[in-house]
């Protein structure tokens, strides 16, 4: 069910500021992700076709408030750094360093293609920018990356607005099953990852008390007489 509060204040923002209203507004949605791009992206196609924007604007605009949006989240990312990445995760209950070293060492080999699809991955869209800060992405290649995926995810929307006009809020009961998909996928990972974390030592201190265990001495060959 779409928020009415939320849609009145992303309805006034785009008629004060028109197309840079819907831009502002994607760009907060990076930052709280409560703020639904479902929502404001078909909303801004739904504006164009009345007249409000241009649809071209629309499209130009909103790219650049999910470029904008998720730089910010790159900086935080490049701010917090991988020393404190890594003490912060010394805290979290069932995370090993291994885990931060496996992670990076994922993200080496496929940061790019990360960034790319997570700019259209909802949940994730948005906190795929941090870890890319984090490892220090070459900036020309993150933003390039960012603005190819945001603007393949925001052109979906809003033509979707656009040719649905007041119908637009249709698009809004596919999007919510399909971040419903994401999100329980998502908890099954976390859900995996401590399961795995529970058992795997009871097992590895059996093995090593199996390890610590003596073994059978050899008995000396009887010599012959």
């Amino acid at each position: 069910m779409i928020d009415d509060s939320a849609t009145q204040w992303i309805n006034s923002l785009m008629d004060t500021l028109g197309a840079p209203g819907a831009g502002l507004a994607i760009a907060l949605e990076n930052l709280f992700p409560p703020l639904p791009s479902e929502v404001i992206l078909p909303l801004a196609g739904f504006a164009a076709s009345t007249g409000g924007m241009s649809l071209v604007a629309a499209l130009v605009w909103t790219t650049i408030g999910s470029v904008v949006g998720a730089l910010a989240l790159y900086g935080v990312g490049a701010v917090l750094g991988r020393d404190r990445m890594v003490a912060l995760a010394a805290k979290v209950p069932l995370v090993k360093v291994s885990d931060i070293e496996r992670t990076e060492a994922w993200f080496q080999r496929h940061g790019t293609k990360a960034i790319f699809f997570g700019r259209m991955v909802p949940i994730f869209r948005s906190l795929i920018s941090v870890p890319a800060g984090i490892e220090r992405m070459r900036l020309p290649v993150f933003l390039g990356l960012t603005t190819l995926g945001s603007a393949i995810w925001n052109t979906v929307f809003v033509l979707s607005g656009y040719l649905l006009g007041e119908n637009w809020e249709e698009v809004t009961g596919y999007v919510s099953v399909y971040s419903k998909v994401v999100l329980i996928a998502a908890v099954l990972a976390v859900l995996l990852f401590m399961a795995l974390r529970i058992f795997r030592p009871g097992r590895g201190r059996r093995r090593g008390n199996d390890a610590e265990s003596p073994r059978p001495q050899r008995l000396p060959a009887r010599q012959g007489r």
